[in-house]
């Protein structure tokens, strides 16, 4: 695979960026109701599109990160105290947004004792008492392993339970130093163990370097974690700083990506260069169910 930093961006990755009364108003809404959202923060290429949609993912437990991955926007910095009107702010977003499907993540937090697994769970349960017709996905940290902090997830019943895998395991000491590849699999696992009909969602990254039989090796330890579903995206250098693209994959490539994963016994798989995690979240989750 190249191995230049400068590669230049081919036809299918450039957009015109939307702008408008509509995008403006969704950016000044979520402003004004003081929350984050994993479409700025993480500096989302999608952000433009959703917010004209009037969809967001929201980022609780700050805009900080106590870990540095080199992939990701996100900055580590200062933290903040968990803020116990959160749950509540962004239960009254969604319902004034009149949202049906909502998607919560979080930064990393192992400064907190159980990793803000508390706090997902009183989100879930504030969201669905303002919103009870509400699907709810959550995008979780892996709690260093913790199964107990899980638990406490997986109890409140969300619709979707995700954690990342991000890349493949050769790749995790330069993209993710402070991961671990079997961890990440066994937060899926264990998710599984704690409620079995649990629906479990993970997402990857292409173009870091990884290879074809490496994407595979992935997909199979995904399956063999009980993962139900799985976002496969073009990765986007944020910054100089930042881990470079290695390659730019093609679109007929993700085709071929997302059919290798469905062979492997995924259930449901988003695969395509804009593809992120929490990208039409709904219609995957939808998808899924039609089908099965």
């Amino acid at each position: 695979m190249p191995e230049s930093r400068h590669l230049p961006k081919p036809a299918w990755l450039k957009r015109k960026l939307p702008s408008g009364s509509d995008y403006e108003a969704m950016r000044q809404f979520i402003s004004s109701k003081k929350l984050n959202t994993v479409c700025k923060e993480a500096n989302c290429p999608n952000r433009f599109e959703c917010y004209q949609k009037g969809t967001a993912t929201f980022m609780i437990l700050g805009d900080h990160c106590t870990r540095n991955c080199r992939f990701c926007a996100v900055q580590p910095g200062i933290l903040s105290a968990p803020d116990d009107d959160e749950p509540k702010r962004v239960a009254e977003a969604i319902k004034d947004m009149g949202l049906s499907y909502a998607v919560i993540t979080s930064v990393t937090r192992d400064d907190l004792s159980d990793g803000g697994a508390d706090m997902f769970a009183r989100t879930i349960r504030v969201v669905r008492k303002l919103n009870p017709q509400i699907r709810v996905e959550v995008l979780v940290p892996d709690f260093k392993g913790d199964a107990s902090a899980i638990r406490v997830v997986v109890t409140e019943k969300p619709d979707v339970f995700g954690h990342n895998m991000e890349t493949v395991k050769r790749l995790y000491p330069k993209a993710r130093p402070e991961a671990i590849y079997e961890r990440s699999l066994d937060v899926l696992r264990t998710a599984k163990t704690i409620r079995a009909d649990q629906l479990t969602k993970s997402g990857i990254m292409v173009g870091i370097g990884e290879t074809l039989d490496e994407i595979k090796e992935t997909f199979d330890d995904l399956v063999q974690s009980g993962c139900d579903m799985l976002s496969i995206g073009q990765y986007l250098s944020p910054s100089k700083t930042h881990l470079p693209v290695k390659e730019y994959i093609s679109p007929d490539t993700f085709i071929h990506l997302k059919e290798i994963a469905r062979q492997s016994g995924l259930k449901q798989v988003a695969s395509g260069p804009f593809v992120r995690s929490s990208f039409e979240a709904s219609g995957l989750f939808h998808s899924l169910q039609v089908e099965f």
